[in-house]
């Protein structure tokens, strides 16, 4: 590989690695319920010029946890029954909800780095027994989604995040 393309691919890596700190920020922000996350995000946006990947990724991730919330909560319901979403702690249950978008709808992304990336956050943004929620629930769904096994979710699950040329 050349430095060129490392470089490039780097480039990439910490964009999507800020996109997902602005995801998290404005999803969290959204659970009070004062505005909506996609209000949130280019709010945040406006205020930090970011690469326009960061941007970019952002709001793609953001659209997707909105528009799959009710199937990605079932999801987690389906894995973790014994952790009811809605009594999940805020910040644990938005990782999940931007966890388990990225690995189901982010082609673009390899499950085990959308993993790595988000249980790091958990670590970080909601301590030791997050991480280990966060990292139990994302490595079940990806297990599940690799091997066919019947999603409980209905809906197609190989609708990956939309393309935001709009």
């Amino acid at each position: 590989m050349s430095g060129r393309s490392g470089r490039a691919g780097s480039d990439v890596a910490r964009s999507h690695r800020a996109a997902r700190r602005l995801v998290l920020a404005s999803l969290f922000e959204a659970e009070f319920g004062q505005r909506t996350a996609t209000t949130i995000l280019e709010r945040h946006l406006a205020e930090v010029e970011g690469d326009p990947e960061t941007a970019r990724y952002a709001r793609l991730l953001v659209g997707a946890a909105v528009a799959w919330r009710d199937e990605i909560d079932e999801q987690i319901t389906a894995v973790a029954p014994q952790y009811p979403v809605m009594t999940l702690a805020r910040m644990d249950r938005v990782l999940l909800r931007a966890g388990i978008c990225e690995v189901l709808h982010s082609p673009a992304t390899p499950a085990r780095v959308a993993i790595a990336e988000w249980v790091e956050l958990a670590r970080v943004y909601g301590g030791d027994p997050a991480r280990r929620l966060v990292n139990g629930v994302l490595g079940r769904v990806a297990r599940d989604a690799s091997t066919g096994t019947p999603e409980p979710v209905p809906g197609p699950r190989s609708t990956a995040i939309p393309d935001a040329q709009e």
